[in-house]
């Protein structure tokens, strides 16, 4: 692996509607989001898997994709960058019409800065992080800490604090998680791509 990798993080626990698989509504999320990482140009997609998680996981990447077993953000950026990449993104699997524009503004304001976030609508987290690898130290720590992490509803502002100087962590455009069934109305059926999800959502109210 060379150059910018954006890997999707382990699926969560289920957010499926009434009458909808949880497991298999996981798995459709998180291939949705790995669509978006692996149709991005010049950017490798690769998988982040925990060792308790689903064992179909690996199951929705195509052939020769990067397999990361290191579920804790600072040290998934620390595997990426063993595998070669110089710059990362970790995105949620809970994402999945997440624009890929969204992402290219990530990478591209690293440029400028050592790392870049989407916040979750209603500041409700982190939907992606990108960076810079090897991580600086302050942003590695700041992962690490006990209850941080990307489901923080405070994630951006831990980020921020344990910089050592303002404007280090630049936000993009935010976008929304689908965390619970009511969140489901996010979800914009005129929207290109979702496909996966949105075929195991077929006949369920979205509003």
């Amino acid at each position: 692996m060379t150059g910018r990798c954006a890997a999707v993080l382990p699926a969560g626990p289920p957010a499926a509607p009434p009458g909808v698989d949880g497991a298999e509504f996981r798995l459709a999320m998180l291939e949705d989001v790995y669509e978006v990482a692996a149709g991005l140009e010049f950017v490798t997609a690769a998988l982040v898997v925990d060792p308790d998680g689903p064992p179909d996981a690996e199951t929705i990447t195509w052939p020769g994709t990067p397999i990361v077993r290191e579920p804790a953000p600072a040290a998934a950026f620390a595997a990426l960058h063993a595998l070669g990449a110089s710059e990362a993104a970790l995105i949620v699997p809970d994402a999945p019409d997440l624009p890929p524009l969204l992402l290219g503004k990530l990478f591209r304001a690293l440029g400028s800065a050592p790392a870049a976030a989407c916040q979750a609508a209603g500041e409700n987290g982190l939907v992606a992080l990108a960076a810079r690898l090897p991580l600086p130290g302050w942003l590695a720590a700041a992962l690490d800490e006990p209850g941080a992490g990307f489901d923080a509803p405070d994630a951006l502002a831990r980020l921020r604090a344990a910089a050592p100087r303002p404007g280090l962590i630049p936000q993009g455009p935010g976008w929304h998680r689908i965390r619970t069934p009511a969140d489901l109305h996010f979800l914009d059926p005129g929207l290109e791509g979702w496909e996966n999800t949105r075929a195991l959502l077929e006949g369920s109210p979205l509003r």
